[in-house]
């Protein structure tokens, strides 16, 4: 059964043009090719990754931080109530009003210190400054070092000026020793991070991220097996060339420098319009979709290909409009671009002044219960 799975996977009319296959990829006369099995070294390369991440977070990280003044937050923690916490792990952290009251009926607690207690509780597992900072420096330092690992590799290659020539000699394309590691450590680190997905911070766009990732991976896996491997580093380059940006961005907005974090916003808004919808779709999957009709025969490959590169596109659009909104909402002159696919945190400061004001008039309001004017317990609100 396996044996029937795989060579029905790995037959030649699914993965190649009429004419040609694998025998095509032997290593020959001292040349050498892209072979599956190399695909292997990628998993200790992505472990390696993992621990990597973590000596850097817990030292250059901290460093980076205190030096631009961000210091691990002192949050006010809810006290510990059974009922409370049983209700918020298993049913629901947002109670509703009448959930509420009857939550208060059980704890004796007003509905103004439940709600205080959901706010402090959501907060506890939201990420702070701190941690935020620390993965967005990681993401940063790797991105940066790409891209210049990978303009150094492809600037002396045709097919990085003249985007047919990745085509040039296909599918007997050799391969240099930086296309090698450039794609191992790529492969890698993609894999690094679906690995840590659960224990990196959660936003909006968390389903949208697994997609890009796991995309991600089958593309740079495919496009080595088929020895793709000219278009496979145009695509990283072009995706490597703003997101650091991005992550930088993100590193000021956690320090608090307001003027450098927009500045390098619009930056990185304009490259990644640029190289995410003009270039991408444009040059190279105009190259990819487009030029090998002309060459051969449509063939599943050449269809599973680009439909990554679509999926990719996709998502290009998605994160693009997610970049005109904050882009937006800076223009009118907004102090600060905050991440819109992040979470934002609860304070309960204007709720203390309330029941600051209650106490010093109880009378006013009727009796107190637990400290709270029971005709104002509706009186929350979140700020943001």
């Amino acid at each position: 059964m396996l044996s029937r799975l795989s060579e029905w996977f790995w037959n030649e009319r699914l993965w190649f043009p009429e004419g040609l296959g694998w025998a095509d990829l032997e290593g020959r006369d001292g040349l050498n090719y892209a072979k599956a099995s190399d695909l292997w070294v990628t998993l200790p390369i992505a472990l390696a990754f993992l621990i990597i991440r973590q000596i850097f977070e817990r030292t250059v990280a901290i460093q980076m931080a205190a030096a631009l003044g961000i210091k691990e937050e002192v949050r006010m923690r809810a006290t510990h109530n059974p009922t409370l916490e049983s209700y918020f792990s298993i049913t629901n952290k947002n109670p509703k009003q009448s959930e509420v009251e009857s939550l208060g009926k059980k704890t004796g607690y007003s509905e103004r210190q439940i709600h205080r207690w959901f706010r402090r509780r959501r907060n506890e597992e939201r990420p702070n400054k701190l941690k935020k900072f620390r993965e967005a420096s990681w993401r940063f330092t790797f991105y940066l070092l790409a891209f210049i690992a990978g303009l150094a590799a492809l600037i002396d290659k045709p097919w990085l000026y003249e985007m047919k020539e990745m085509w040039t000699g296909f599918p007997m394309l050799t391969l240099l020793p930086s296309q090698y590691w450039y794609y191992m450590i790529e492969l890698g680190f993609y894999m690094s991070l679906l690995f840590s997905v659960a224990s990196d911070i959660k936003r909006k766009d968390f389903k949208e991220q697994i997609v890009h990732h796991v995309a991600t991976i089958l593309l740079i896996s495919f496009s080595w097996c088929v020895n793709y491997i000219r278009a496979g580093t145009l695509i990283m380059l072009v995706h490597d060339a703003s997101d650091y940006l991005l992550e930088s961005a993100k590193m000021f907005n956690y320090a608090g420098w307001r003027k450098a974090c927009n500045y390098i916003f619009i930056v990185f808004a304009v490259s990644f319009i640029i190289t995410r919808l003009v270039i991408f779709p444009f040059w190279i999957l105009h190259c990819t979709w487009v030029y090998p009709v002309t060459v051969y025969r449509p063939f599943f490959g050449y269809y599973f290909f680009n439909g990554l590169l679509f999926v990719l596109q996709c998502l290009h659009i998605f994160w693009a409009v997610l970049i005109l909104r904050m882009a937006i909402k800076f223009l009118p002159g907004n102090n600060i671009v905050e991440d819109e696919r992040s979470d934002r945190e609860e304070t309960d400061s204007e709720d203390d002044e309330e029941e600051q004001e209650d106490r010093k008039a109880p009378m006013k309001n009727g009796p107190v219960q637990n400290g709270h004017s029971p005709l104002n317990n509706n009186h929350h609100r979140k700020t943001e």
